[in-house]
């Protein structure tokens, strides 16, 4: 008579392990996949990362290299600009002659005394050179109205050395 409650006994606490077990096997599982995805998150996030990283680097050496050429291209525009401010009056497209001419360089690159080398001055013209289809600077534009507007005046400054 004491077997089938002994059997009874076993078979409930069997009952009951399988039931706290299946129980903590879903709370182990869930956890696991839980720190599982936390850390698939954070290892393709690195990966991304990574992936940019280095996406970027290869972006900017290629870049690098056309800004670089980019401005040894334009620098090189800049002094040939400047020699041939320096050259122009010696163009034939150069109306003046060049023993009037003398160099500012800014706001306006040449005033030419009309007449200077021949001993009787005609005319004053301010000069500006240009190349290519480059535009006047604010400056030499405010310069240029100046001069169109006939704001331009003569001034002797007579210095009281002692």
């Amino acid at each position: 008579m004491l077997e089938p409650v002994i059997i009874a006994a076993l078979l409930l606490l069997l009952a009951y392990l399988a039931w706290r077990y299946a129980r903590l096997s879903g709370r182990v599982e869930r956890r696991a996949r839980s720190l599982f995805e936390e850390w698939r998150s954070t290892e393709m996030q690195r990966l991304v990362d990574e992936k940019a990283d280095v996406l970027f680097r290869e972006w900017k050496m290629a870049e690098e290299k056309t800004i670089r050429r980019d401005a040894v291209t334009r620098s090189e525009a800049v002094i040939r600009g400047k020699v041939t401010e320096h050259l122009i009056p010696y163009f034939p497209e150069f109306a003046y002659n060049p023993k009037d001419a003398r160099f500012l360089g800014a706001p306006i690159d040449f005033i030419v005394f009309n007449g200077l080398s021949d001993g009787e001055v005609t005319s004053v013209a301010f000069v500006e050179v240009k190349s290519g289809r480059s535009n006047l600077s604010e400056r030499e534009r405010a310069v240029r109205d100046c001069i169109l507007q006939q704001r331009v005046t003569y001034e002797v400054i007579r210095q009281n050395g002692k």
